[in-house]
């Protein structure tokens, strides 16, 4: 359970730090898209008996940079080249798993996450990726904060935008690939999107943004992993819905921006029966008629 807290919380500030901007760019399929990319490569890895880890990144890598690249043709919209890759890269990842005779729970961990059977190791390993995705992001945010807002004006001002999507691609796969044995392939997206997302409810500055969304995805993580201690239930599943009944609580009560306060701003509610009083016109001169 030690070593099960300690990777949650990493994995949750490390999709946090890389889902804001992913969240204020509007792309948060790419994070959909990627995972199911480290899918094959995770199928890969299994038949080959290889690290599962290493080789679902290079595979999520690969698919990232592919999209980045074809993305920046005018005849399709990033969207689109996304939904490509995310149906090419899952049938990949049936196609390679069918040619083996049964799944096993090494493969299975991948999908839906096992974070009680993490080592020592592994905790490490997460550690070491999730402090230097932390450090990139920190190093480039400026870059990364120009290219989300506007994008032709980042290329006007002689910023290299397509290598800064490739790099930002490439730390969303690295996120995910960190967040795969905490919550799982399935269920990865959660993680990157969601804090952001419920942070963005109640905030318009990006640092303010980005440290909610980790204090969010900390609890959430925590008291997720708390639950499914004591009720025998999926951890991953149930830090999933920790975090999305964190959105939900946060659309309706987010100051300014949710449902009951824009309600209440609105204006005071109209008795039954009664008709609001128009406003009186104005006063018209007599020596202004013709």
């Amino acid at each position: 359970m030690q070593r099960a807290f300690i990777v949650a919380l990493i994995a949750a500030v490390v999709c946090v730090v890389v889902g804001t901007f992913v969240v204020l760019r509007g792309m948060a399929f790419i994070g959909d898209a990627v995972a199911h990319a480290v899918f094959p490569g995770v199928a890969v890895g299994f038949v080959i008996h290889a690290n599962l880890a290493l080789t679902g990144a290079v595979a999520g890598i690969v698919t990232a940079v592919a999209i980045a690249l074809i993305s920046q043709t005018r005849r399709l919209n990033e969207d689109t080249v996304i939904g490509v890759f995310w149906a090419g890269s899952f049938g990949l990842g049936i196609v390679i798993v069918s040619t083996q005779d049964a799944y096993t729970g090494d493969l299975t961990s991948f999908l839906f996450g096992q974070i009680l059977a993490l080592g020592d190791d592994d905790v490490r390993a997460v550690a070491s990726v999730g402090a230097v995705l932390v450090a990139l992001t920190f190093l480039l945010r400026r870059q990364l904060i120009a290219v989300s807002l506007d994008r032709e004006t980042a290329k006007a001002s002689g910023l290299p935008v397509l290598l800064l999507d490739m790099v930002l691609y490439a730390m969303v796969t690295a996120a995910i690939v960190v967040a795969l044995q905490a919550v799982g392939n399935v269920l990865v997206l959660a993680l990157l999107v969601t804090p952001a997302a419920t942070a963005r409810m109640g905030t318009e500055r990006l640092a303010t943004m980005t440290a909610a969304a980790c204090a969010l995805a900390a609890f959430g993580s925590v008291a997720g992993l708390y639950l499914s201690y004591h009720y025998n239930l999926a951890a991953g599943g149930m830090v999933v819905l920790m975090l999305t009944a964190m959105f939900l609580l946060a659309w309706l009560a987010a100051p300014k921006h949710g449902l009951l306060w824009r309600r209440l701003r609105a204006g005071v509610r109209v008795a039954p029966g009664t008709r609001p009083v128009p406003p009186s016109p104005l006063p018209v001169k007599k020596d202004s008629v013709p």
